[in-house]
């Protein structure tokens, strides 16, 4: 099962995010989805699980969850949007994370951390990224994905 993994998408769902989700099982938005159009549109890729970021606060947004726990592919699964928040004592295999706008790959305390970064607005020199999950009965593997996307335009000042 590959599971296709989003974050602080700011209301921006480039389609290079989309192409690069596209054939997964499931999705996880890990918050600041800016504009609920976002989950909409990721859900017609894939069965789709989202949380609440920080900047989540248009009208509806109170529904999403801060913390969803998930089993997918017999793996446990923890979806939030900033790690610190974690609640102690979270029993899982998987923590997916947002918040940072960094993505990132690792083991804590045993289990598997994964940030996907921010597939939305380009943040000082970070990349634009989403992430996958695999889970094919072993321990599950995770990366990141930098997305080839257009520079940002630099706008000028009149005079210069």
């Amino acid at each position: 099962m590959r599971v296709g993994l989003i974050s602080d998408t700011h209301g921006l769902l480039r389609p290079e995010a989309l192409d690069a989700l596209r054939g997964c099982d499931h999705l996880l938005h890990a918050g600041d989805v800016g504009d609920p159009a976002v989950l909409t549109e990721l859900a017609r890729l894939a069965p789709l699980h989202a949380v609440r970021g920080n900047v989540d606060r248009w009208p509806g947004a109170e529904a999403l969850p801060e913390h969803l726990d998930l089993e997918l592919g017999g793996v446990r699964v923890h979806l939030l949007h900033d790690r610190a928040a974690l609640p102690s004592g979270t029993v899982a295999d998987v923590v997916v994370c947002g918040h940072s706008h960094r993505p990132g790959v690792q083991r804590v305390d045993g289990r598997l951390v994964v940030n996907p970064g921010s597939a939305g607005p380009r943040r000082f020199s970070l990349p634009v990224s989403v992430g996958l999950l695999d889970l094919h009965g072993g321990a599950p593997e995770a990366r990141w994905l930098p997305l080839e996307v257009p520079p940002a335009r630099v706008r000028r000042r009149s005079g210069r």
